[in-house]
């Protein structure tokens, strides 16, 4: 139960914050393996399932925005906003067919640490770039496209897929809340998707436990936090205090683990 519950938190909370939960996953164990706290490494498919509570935090933070979604018959944003996931979540269904590239990659501590530098690179490089000024709504083809390309770029387990959805949609303009809320719309039907898939290997395996299922509500309780705080942090100064904590965490695990 204690792993389910630290699951839940490192899921939940660095789903959303962008300092990457697929490389926080791999990481975090091996940190609290030193303190001779030994919390077996998840597998994707329990990780799937938490996955499903950050799901239930996202949909339900933006629920306005889904109600929206559904008039889209009378509402040309509406349409606007659907045309802009759809668009931008294309690009990622490249992880479907590298799911195993993407499981040996998770297992390497030295690359994902790596990869939380490339992490901090990006979200400083966004928060150069975060002095747009537009909505969503006003978003276009184009701009999905490079949003949703760096949201396929995170496939890569220490990559933030927040961060660099983030950081491009800063790129492309969007005034840095907007970018957020796209990068969290944009991450509906990624989250979900990954939940699926997975989702029907931990049934296959019959590994549905209880302490699963309490990670899966610890990860929805906090991921709703998470969202809350980005967006205040956001606001207020920027991403560069993520990039400082991904690069601390990214060279705390070269030199120590």
């Amino acid at each position: 139960m204690r792993s389910a519950i630290i699951w839940g938190l490192v899921q939940g909370l660095t789903e959303f914050l962008p300092v990457s939960s697929s490389g926080h996953l791999v990481l975090v164990p091996a940190f609290l393996s030193r303190f001779g706290i030994e919390t077996p490494e998840p597998s994707l498919a329990i990780s799937a399932v938490l996955h499903v509570g950050t799901l239930v935090a996202v949909l339900l933070y933006y629920r306005s925005d889904l109600a929206k979604m559904l008039r889209f018959r009378t509402d040309p944003e509406a349409r606007r906003l659907i045309l802009l996931i759809v668009v931008g979540t294309i690009p990622a269904g490249i992880g479907f067919f590298v799911r195993d590239v993407v499981a040996s990659l998770q297992k390497s501590v030295i690359g994902v640490s790596i990869a939380l530098l490339c992490t901090a690179v990006i979200l400083l490089i966004g928060q150069r770039l975060a002095t747009g000024a537009r909505r969503i709504e006003m978003g276009r083809i184009p701009d999905a496209l490079v949003v949703g390309v760096a949201q396929a770029f995170a496939l890569i387990p220490g990559i933030s897929r927040s961060g660099a959805t983030i950081a491009a949609g800063n790129g492309r303009g969007f005034e840095p809340t907007q970018a957020a809320r796209y990068s969290f719309l944009l991450g509906i039907p990624a989250i979900a998707a990954a939940g699926l898939v997975e989702g029907l290997e931990l049934l296959d395996v019959g590994d549905l436990g209880p302490e699963v299922l309490v990670g899966a509500l610890v990860a929805g309780l906090s991921g709703y936090a998470a969202i809350a705080l980005l967006l205040a942090t956001i606001g207020r100064v920027g991403l560069v205090p993520f990039a400082v904590y991904a690069a601390i965490v990214g060279l705390a695990g070269l030199i120590l683990l």
